[in-house]
């Protein structure tokens, strides 16, 4: 959407299903072939030493450390909890993660552990992951989880109705965002996930991220995690550009979550270098960028131990492709 448009047509095109569909379809197109290679020469720069040790604390600030299987259990999320809390026991100048996220009967458990910090409870929510529910069940999920505990979740990490999207239903996918937007209100931070891996194009991601913020995101995220195809630089990026786009519109800034398939230190770097070099500092916080990649936590922690014991045998410069 060019920056010069009047912020008015936000407004408008949500009047109804053909107007969101004309919108939608009226973004610019995506080269997928110019969008991948800008996303590859993106990850091979690189980075000095210094600047790697930086870089991996602020990574494990921005992890939300995930527990999401059926047999989870209270002493799972308790001991997922204090890892959050101090990630490595040995050494405590290791930043805290930025949330622990758990299914909704799992936050007054995870509350309880975290108490008094800066770790934030996020519960994902409307029938989780498939999102095939009705909406009056999706909204209760999310009464639940902002209710929990002492003070309920406080972020919400929704899946949105693929099929209605790729079934053009706009509108619906809409209203369904806007309403648990509303039942978060000011208790919640809303995620919104697209399940970019089953939205077959970039035009269709580029689509799902402006419905996702036009109707009040306050993150949003490629995936799931339990599906083949997660997070990939490409897709990322074209949330990047989406939000970058967003706030000259708006003036509403909108955070990014790429989550699942990042297990290493060089995968989180390259994802780092993505934010800086597509919206800059602004986002590179745990509150407007974070990691869904809870395996990415242990390869972390053991770059920093090498680089801080001086164990570590790399170059000067550690490249990121």
């Amino acid at each position: 959407m060019p920056t010069n448009a009047p912020a008015a047509a936000l407004a408008d095109a949500t009047a109804s299903d053909a107007a969101l569909r004309r919108f939608l379809h009226g973004l610019p197109g995506i080269d997928p072939v110019g969008l991948e290679a800008r996303a590859a020469s993106l990850g091979t720069r690189s980075i000095k030493t210094t600047a790697k040790a930086y870089a991996i604390d602020l990574a494990i600030s921005m992890i939300d450390l995930t527990t999401l299987e059926g047999a989870d259990t209270p002493g799972k999320v308790r001991a997922l909890a204090a890892k959050a809390l101090h990630p490595d026991p040995l050494d405590r100048t290791t930043p805290a993660t930025a949330a622990v996220c758990v299914y909704p009967d799992m936050v007054a458990t995870a509350k309880e552990v975290l108490k008094g910090s800066d770790v934030k409870v996020a519960s994902v929510a409307t029938a989780f992951p498939a999102g095939r529910a009705a909406l009056p069940v999706k909204l209760a999920d999310v009464r639940d989880a902002v209710a929990a505990g002492a003070a309920g979740a406080d972020e919400i990490d929704m899946v949105i109705d693929r099929g209605a999207f790729l079934a053009g239903h706009y509108l619906k996918v809409y209203e369904e965002i806007a309403a648990v937007r509303a039942e978060c209100g000011d208790k919640a931070r809303l995620k919104v996930i697209f399940e970019t891996g089953e939205l077959s194009t970039y035009d269709n991601i580029r689509r799902a991220s402006w419905l996702g913020m036009m109707a009040g995101a306050d993150f949003i995220k490629t995936s799931t995690g339990k599906v083949a195809v997660n997070a990939t630089p490409p897709n990322t990026l074209v949330l990047l550009e989406a939000v970058r786009d967003y706030r000259a519109q708006t003036g509403i800034q909108v955070g990014v979550k790429p989550a699942g398939g990042i297990r290493s230190t060089k995968d989180a770097i390259k994802f780092l270098v993505l934010v800086n070099e597509t919206v800059g500092e602004d986002w590179l916080d745990n509150h407007w960028f974070r990691f869904g990649a809870s395996s990415l936590l242990n390869d972390l922690l053991m770059q920093r131990q090498k680089l801080a014991t001086g164990r570590y045998s790399g170059p000067d410069y550690v490249t990121v492709d």
